[in-house]
């Protein structure tokens, strides 16, 4: 199941301090990759000024193994409070730093560098890879070692030939209509409007070989307010409550995110 969320660039202006955003964040990068979310889209949500750019540098931010941060994330005031980060701890993060641990076959984040007129590739190991393929310096790519130690070689791959989960990318939408209107799959909008959100209705989406986009609204708006009278146009889409008895006014779209994707997985694995 490929599992993709859409959450609005305002969905942080109930928090007023910039720590309190940055935490924030966290736990929806948290969220997202314990149910190992495909693609995050960050949509805007009218005109007004928010926190947009904020959200998508932190989302990446996290996303990027740590050895590879300093290289590919200069000091700015975006990740002042990087400190109140939590790590994922995914699997593209968890890799020994011992190069004599490093066995064929295995996978690896790195960037590419250039030393004395030749390029290699940085993975973390304290000892620079050559790198013959055609990506530039200073890009992060994703490569899987054809010799292990002490013969270290590696060659470039794409992050979808990586059998283990390998982290989310982080995508910026326009609005939120065009998005779902060219998405190629199945649309699930959390909604308090929705049906109640049963193993029935969810396996309707989940037993289909298609991509599975899960969007919701803002702190202030619902999905359905948002697009207005568009809605009738969204194809692939069903209305699901995923809080049918919630006892508090609103529900917080960090609470949302890992109540719904919690839900999801349960039922598509039982």
């Amino acid at each position: 199941m490929k599992l993709s969320v859409a959450i609005p660039e305002s969905a942080l202006s109930d928090e007023s301090l910039k720590i309190d955003k940055t935490r924030k964040i966290s736990v929806l990068a948290r969220a997202c990759a314990i149910f190992k979310i495909d693609t995050i889209y960050v949509y805007q949500e009218g005109n007004t000024k928010s926190d947009g750019n904020l959200m998508i540098m932190i989302l990446k931010f996290l996303e990027t193994p740590q050895f590879l941060r300093r290289r590919l994330f200069p000091k700015m005031n975006d990740l002042k409070f990087a400190g109140v980060l939590l790590p994922l701890k995914i699997p593209s993060h968890i890799t020994p730093a011992n190069a004599k641990k490093i066995n064929r076959g295995d996978i690896r984040e790195g960037i590419v560098v250039s030393l004395k007129g030749k390029r290699f590739v940085d993975v973390g190991i304290n000892q620079l890879i050559p790198f013959f393929g055609n990506t530039s310096v200073g890009k992060r790519i994703t490569v899987q070692f054809k010799e292990g130690y002490p013969r270290l070689s590696v060659k470039e791959i794409n992050k979808s030939e990586v059998p283990a989960y390998w982290g989310y990318s982080v995508k910026e939408r326009a609005n939120l209509y065009s998005l779902l209107d060219e998405w190629k799959g199945n649309i699930i909008i959390t909604s308090r409007k929705g049906k109640t959100a049963t193993k029935e209705q969810i396996s309707k989406y989940t037993k289909v070989d298609k991509p599975i986009l899960v969007v919701f609204g803002s702190p202030e708006k619902g999905v359905h307010e948002i697009i207005g009278g568009k809605m009738k146009n969204v194809q692939n889409a069903r209305s699901l409550n995923f809080f049918p008895n919630q006892a508090t006014e609103t529900v917080r779209l960090e609470e949302a995110v890992l109540g719904t994707l919690a839900v999801i997985n349960a039922y598509n694995t039982s």
